[in-house]
């Protein structure tokens, strides 16, 4: 190869990691990282710090000399605490030996993908749909068929199961499901669920359930868990994260929930990937799980807050189109006459001072929308929300 050609080194890398698209909530969020003017809305974590009694279990492990390698699946005092948890929260029998630990949700999900895809295969994501997924999907040489959501008569979102079944080729592998949805808060019903693992037995599909915003819900609503409606065998994966239970973002901690029979692949997609987690991050991942669930309990009540004020602020305005979510912590909203959800998004930085997300950045579908995190303290969500409709209701003249 001619190093001196002005294609390189771009020539060197394949396709599908050449075309990798540009993250434009990254892209939105550089512009004012560091500018404390800004009230940033834009990124997917609250502003809490990561409680006392899991920073102190940290210590504590650092102190007892947790530092070093340790089992590629997970530490057994915390995937033996992970099965307490899931027992407690949805009443299921998991199983230690089911659970891996993971640098985070997003490598839960890759590793999702690495034990069942082949070149070529195809995945069923509804749209809008979190960026990672699908670009994950594609660094692996998969293909991703998007499904979208349709729009409820009475507001908010709805995937249609028929649009989702006439999706399936013969080269479907995966049908993958964000419940609570990042970026539309919408929840797929138990009876959906039913569905979408019955159509899956029958033609041997995988199912990829991301559950990571399952405590987030609200005027009622519950997020049901296919755990709680199949079998250790069937080909399913659950993945999930300490990072937005717990504040614990920065931690690179999550986990995948795998069929009986299947540890070995796990230990060695482990072991190739990471060789493991950090160890002493476990030994603290083992205090969230036992001590957090009160916590977890007031991170939500808090974001209601949040959502309460901001939704109910922009919903006000005539030219604005508010979703209300059912779960997550974030909300989708359209503005009447916006071309461009990113070109928006850098206006009302420029010039309001607040960081939101365009609804590009979760591709086909979310062109028209732009996505806030409300799970940040109230006071600042109100001064945001001000901030937003002194500059929306401009544009509605």
């Amino acid at each position: 190869m001619d190093f001196l050609t002005a294609q390189w080194p771009v020539t060197g890398s394949p396709e599908r990691i050449s075309g990798i698209e540009l993250n434009q909530i990254c892209d939105i969020a550089d512009l004012a990282r560091e500018d404390p003017t800004v009230i940033k809305l834009w990124i997917g974590e609250g502003d809490l710090p990561t409680p006392n009694f899991i920073r102190e279990a940290a210590v504590a492990a650092l102190s007892a000399g947790h530092t070093r390698y340790t089992y590629a699946l997970g530490v057994p005092t915390l995937r033996e605490a992970l099965d307490r948890y899931h027992k407690r929260h949805w009443n299921v029998d998991v199983g230690p030996e089911r659970f891996s630990i993971t640098a985070g949700g997003v490598q839960a999900i890759m590793q999702a993908f690495q034990a069942v895809l082949n070149p070529g295969d195809e995945v069923i994501v509804p749209v809008p749909a979190w960026p990672n997924l699908v670009e994950i999907v594609r660094i692996l040489g998969g293909k991703v068929v998007p499904v979208p959501y349709r729009i409820a008569e009475k507001g908010g979102f709805r995937l249609d199961l028929d649009d989702v079944f006439a999706a399936v080729t013969p080269k479907t592998r995966v049908i993958a499901i964000n419940s609570p949805s990042n970026p539309t808060g919408w929840i797929m019903p138990r009876e959906q669920m039913v569905a979408i693992r019955d159509f899956a037995r029958a033609r041997g599909i995988w199912i990829v359930s991301d559950e990571v915003y399952a405590h987030f819900t609200y005027d009622g609503a519950t997020a049901p868990s296919f755990l709680e409606i199949t079998e250790p065998t069937d080909r399913l994966m659950v993945t999930n994260t300490f990072s937005k239970n717990w504040c614990m973002t920065g931690w690179r901690i999550g986990w995948i929930i795998f069929p009986r029979g299947m540890d070995t692949i796990f230990d060695n997609l482990s072991q190739y990937n990471t060789t493991s987690v950090s160890t002493f991050v476990q030994h603290a991942a083992v205090a969230a799980l036992d001590k957090g669930d009160d916590f977890i309990k007031a991170l939500v009540r808090r974001s209601a807050t949040g959502r309460e004020i901001i939704c109910s602020a922009l919903d006000r305005l005539p030219n604005v189109r508010v979703f209300w979510p059912e779960g997550t912590f974030y909300f989708f909203f359209s503005v009447h006459g916006m071309n461009s959800g990113y070109e928006m998004a850098r206006r009302i930085l420029r010039e309001a001072s607040v960081g939101v997300a365009p609804g590009s950045a979760f591709g086909p579908g979310g062109e028209a929308y732009l996505r806030v995190c409300f799970a940040v303290d109230p006071a600042l969500i109100e001064d945001a929300a001000q901030r937003l409709v002194a500059f929306l209701g401009k544009e509605e003249n």
